[in-house]
């Protein structure tokens, strides 16, 4: 208007009107175009918007826009909203993507009170008489006031047709939804009720729907913020294991796909190619700043990795991983607050957060109903622990998922009434893919699918999630809205169609006969029989392969236990050991000796005086996935306060990942000169911390044998000890030294039990489960 008052030989506009109209008519030729145009036999248009009433109360609802060929949008718009002129209807800017034509119309107020005569730049904001639609503002990212019509509808720059097309309560969910990081992926794998927002970057070939990067672009322009910015520094070889050995030593990350691939699709990354060298490694930093240049978060993990698109790639996916923490709770204490944002590496500028981004949050509802059986609304725990939630059927294949194992399941989701039994189907993918034991998925489905085999099939309920969700997923909105009214839950039912084993276990396969899981077995087996062991306590113990292998050898062990921290692998071994201990009566199987059996829940770097004093240890293949301090941690806890008279500890071989990444016959996107270059091998597992040479491993065990009194030997499995480049898998056998004094030392009265008992049999009584 302002600008309206300093063009009056153009434009004339009148002081307390929002119209601005030409002065002078319109050339000639257009004003024959548009009566010969009125002369046509008019046609009308309909398009489908939605109302959204300011009053939080009220629902959304459905309109139908008819609008004649001759007449003019507003004026229908206008009708609805009350207004009898259309030019008192204001338009929004537009939602979503920069080409759609998605806006919201709402009323202007009846009064403006604007100093025409004022500075611009010294000028007050004058804020809207009518109330703020929160709905509607926190969709569009600016105030939006009284009720408002969402359509997209109007006529493009240099169009003579007016633009189109339908705007559903389904696709208004599915914009809400979109305000959140995990939002944006669900809809990209079109789950919604499924999937998550994965908590690691890992492989191309096992990561589904949009990428990190792609997403925290899409956020930003979500919030109308600057393309975010990358940082990616190369670090050569030598420097980056050096760095690697320090105390401040960064985790080093597997490769997910080609750099060339990558450099071709994000030119904007910031790389100095001069840095780029055979071997290098590299880290990212990731800077998000607002449309007025303020720097409103950074990331700058300490973390290197092998290529520079997973340096990417993991590095947005922290930022996203952050957001989606810290936009579920807004409000939390300042404390929580730094704690959150320490341990995604985040740094963020508070004002200018609130100013830019939460503003713009989206009002999700969400309320929930009870659930079946008037049980209390705490299915997504119970389906975790208790099985008895579950209904699993068919027979066991003996294939089942493991953690990196690639899933692939047909599944439905349904509102189910309660007491009627009465469906509505929301959501249904007949081959759905996903990464076992990266959070591709809501955690209730993953704990269920973990306890079955492929060929089974399952169903289970969960409480409603946020209402946003199930009417983003809705296929019919009017009959999931009738559902929602009564007490209904979800109804998951899923069918477990194929499991592809991790990569390790994949490379393994394709050079090992009988797999290297085997040969460790086999190892162990034969030293129990050597010293006659009657007792076995496996640290780290999974779901439980080694003691169930164990149970298929005649042996002398009378008693075995097992740790872990898992408690989903806890459970799936507790499954395991209790039919073949159990259910099996022969009384010539191999199991027989067994007396008794207990699994725990701890951690192995904690002591508890239970599992004192073992006759044999094992801890096979799991040093790997703790951090380096943690390992040797380990080691001074097993050796000095356990005391086993014997420890089996196996590790991969760091150098002999050249020949098993040789073999892999599915590794056709590795880059070609990286299989040449051992140094820049990739490691076996995504969830490895380290992986050893054989100098590095031996190092570590002699150093914790001569602290603790033990003797120690190499071997291994897989290769051979003279011919390079050694094991697959190293192993060191450690042997106590037999002193009285000792033995008797082992005898601790003061009891120490921090492990949770899981599940414990005992032939002479039922066996217990926790």
């Amino acid at each position: 208007m302002r600008a309206a008052a300093g063009l009056p030989e153009l434009v004339v506009s009148a002081e307390g009107q929002l119209s601005i109209w030409r002065k002078d008519p319109y050339p000639p030729n257009v004003i024959e175009s548009s009566i010969s145009q009125q002369s046509d036999v008019a046609e009308s248009i309909t398009t489908m918007a939605i109302y959204i009433p300011c009053s939080p109360e009220k629902a959304v609802e459905p309109v139908i826009l008819n609008i004649s060929s001759t007449g003019y949008y507003l004026d229908v718009i206008g009708q609805i909203l009350g207004l009898s002129d259309a030019n008192m209807v204001l338009i929004s800017r537009t939602i979503g993507k920069a080409s759609s034509e998605t806006r919201f119309y709402f009323a202007a107020p009846k009064s403006y009170p604007l100093d025409m005569s004022s500075d611009l730049l010294n000028a007050k904001v004058v804020p809207f008489g009518g109330p703020l639609n929160a709905k509607a503002s926190s969709l569009c990212g600016q105030d939006i006031y009284g009720d408002s019509i969402l359509a997209s509808i109007g006529y493009t720059w240099k169009g003579q047709d007016i633009f189109h097309e339908d705007v559903t309560l389904q696709s208004y969910y599915r914009m809400l939804i979109s305000k959140m990081p995990s939002g944006v992926y669900k809809l990209s794998r079109e789950a919604i009720l499924a999937a998550e927002l994965p908590l690691t970057f890992t492989t191309k070939t096992n990561w589904k729907g949009s990428f990190p990067r792609e997403i925290l672009s899409s956020f930003c322009r979500q919030y109308r913020l600057l393309e975010p910015v990358f940082c990616v520094s190369s670090i050569p070889l030598k420097a980056s294991s050096e760095l690697s050995r320090s105390n401040n030593k960064p985790e080093v990350s597997e490769s997910a796909e080609q750099e060339r691939e990558y450099a071709n699709e994000n030119e904007s990354v910031d790389v100095d190619p001069k840095l780029v060298v055979l071997g290098s490694s590299f880290t990212c930093e990731v800077k998000i700043y607002s449309k007025c240049q303020d720097l409103i978060l950074e990331c700058a993990p300490n973390v290197l990795y092998k290529k520079q698109n997973d340096a990417v790639q993991s590095a947005s996916l922290k930022v996203l991983s952050w957001l989606n923490a810290y936009l579920k709770d807004i409000y939390t204490s300042l404390e929580k607050e730094k704690q959150l944002a320490n341990v995604f590496d985040i740094k963020f500028y508070r004002q200018i957060f609130f100013k830019d981004v939460l503003k713009c949050l989206s009002v999700c509802n969400c309320q929930h109903n009870e659930t079946l059986g008037g049980k209390e609304p705490e299915l997504n725990g119970v389906v975790e622990n208790d099985a008895s939630y579950i209904n699993i059927e068919g027979a066991e294949s003996g294939l089942c998922p493991s953690n990196g194992s690639l899933l692939c399941v047909c599944y439905s989701v349904s509102l189910v009434t309660k007491g009627e039994l009465q469906k509505e189907l929301l959501e249904s993918i007949e081959e759905f893919e996903f990464e076992m034991g990266t959070g591709a998925v809501i955690p209730c489905l993953e704990a269920v699918v973990s306890q079955m085999s492929v060929g089974q099939s399952a169903c289970f309920y969960t409480e409603l999630p946020p209402e946003d969700l199930v009417l983003a997923a809705a296929k019919d909105l009017a009959n999931a809205l009738a559902f929602l009214t009564s007490p209904c839950c979800l109804e998951y039912s899923i069918i477990l169609l194929q499991v592809t084993e991790p990569p390790e276990d994949r490379m393994e396969q394709a050079l090992f006969n009988p797999p290297l899981s085997k040969q460790r077995v086999e190892y162990a087996v034969q030293h129990i029989k050597e010293f006659c062991a009657t007792s076995l306590v496996d640290f780290g113990c999974g779901s439980g392969s080694l003691l169930e292998s164990l149970l298929e050898y005649p042996t002398s062990l009378e008693t075995i236990a097992g740790v872990d921290i898992s408690q989903k692998s806890l459970s799936r071994a507790a499954k395991v050991l209790h039919s073949k201990l159990v259910m099996k009566s022969d009384f010539d199987a191999p199991c027989r000796s067994i007396k008794s059996a207990i699994l725990f829940d701890g951690s192995i770097t904690d002591f508890d005086s239970r599992l004192c004093g073992f006759d044999l240890a094992t801890c096979l293949e799991v040093i790997e996935h703790m951090e380096e301090e943690q390992a040797s941690l380990f080691g001074d806890i097993v050796l000095s306060s356990f005391r086993p008279r014997i420890l089996i500890v196996s590790t991969p071989n760091y150098e002999y990942n050249v020949v098993l990444q040789k073999s892999n016959l599915t590794s056709h996107e590795d880059d070609p000169e990286e299989k040449i270059q051992s140094q820049s091998c990739k490691f076996r597992n995504h969830d490895h911390k380290f992986e050893w040479t054989r100098e590095q491993f031996q190092h570590w065990a002699s150093e914790l044998a001569v602290r603790h009194k033990y003797r120690v030997e190499f071997s291994g499995v897989g290769g051979a000890v003279d011919l390079e480049p050694g094991f697959a898998s190293q192993i060191a056998v450690f042997r106590r030294v037999f002193l009285p004094e000792v033995d008797d030392g082992l005898k601790d009265e003061n009891s120490v039990c921090l492990y949770k008992v899981i599940w414990e049999w005992n032939r002479s009584r039922p066996p217990l489960t926790n």
